[in-house]
């Protein structure tokens, strides 16, 4: 406490309130600092995985005719959102392929399609317009050829099933779940249904 021509001056709570203020500014600092670091400057399988393998895929599917006019793009691609699951349907609504879609931009991504745009340039394009469209990461996935499905846990074999748009009705154990895996591998996995009895998983 300091005296100063008959006025009473408190210098610790003076001192905490600066203190304070520099404390707020650096952490403020420091968010700007992260949040810049996590921009993407160039779009990998590894950053923006899920747009990236759909788009490359989905250009993959289109024949020569599709894939030079975006109006076909676009209606090719809401096509092709209607049968995806988890991420891929997510993707879908993010960029606008399902009814349901809140927002769309379609053009963003059909049109450097149709200039034959690589599917990570395209992806660049989406992140700029949504960056949540990199946020999209696949589940883990499973090498079903030499998987050991009884060494899996229960919530897991769900998973595989969920995945596959199977429910395995009236199943209450544990070999219920994967006696459906088993069935259904052929119509989801046929290559690795074959190397499993190749090798009588």
């Amino acid at each position: 406490m300091a005296k100063d021509k008959g006025r009473l001056i408190d210098c610790s709570s003076t001192a905490v309130s600066v203190y304070g203020a520099a404390t707020i500014a650096l952490v403020f600092s420091l968010l700007l600092t992260t949040t810049s670091a996590k921009k993407i400057t160039e779009v990998t399988e590894d950053n923006c995985e899920v747009c990236v393998k759909f788009i490359t895929k989905f250009i993959n599917s289109l024949d020569d005719a599709t894939k030079s006019n975006p109006g076909k793009i676009e209606s090719q691609f809401r096509k092709t959102c209607k049968s995806t699951k988890g991420d891929d349907n997510r993707f879908c609504y993010y960029v606008g392929g399902l009814e349901e879609s809140a927002t769309g931009m379609l053009s963003e991504m059909s049109k450097p399609i149709s200039w034959s745009m690589p599917a990570d340039k395209v992806c660049m394009k989406l992140y700029r317009k949504d960056e949540q469209i990199c946020d999209l990461r696949y589940e883990k996935s499973f090498d079903f050829a030499n998987l050991n499905l009884k060494k899996l846990k229960v919530g897991e074999l769900k998973q595989i099933l969920a995945d596959w748009g199977e429910t395995c009705r009236g199943c209450s154990e544990k070999d219920d779940y994967i006696r459906l895996v088993e069935e259904v591998l052929p119509k989801h996995a046929p290559e690795a249904a074959a190397a499993r009895k190749k090798s009588d998983l």
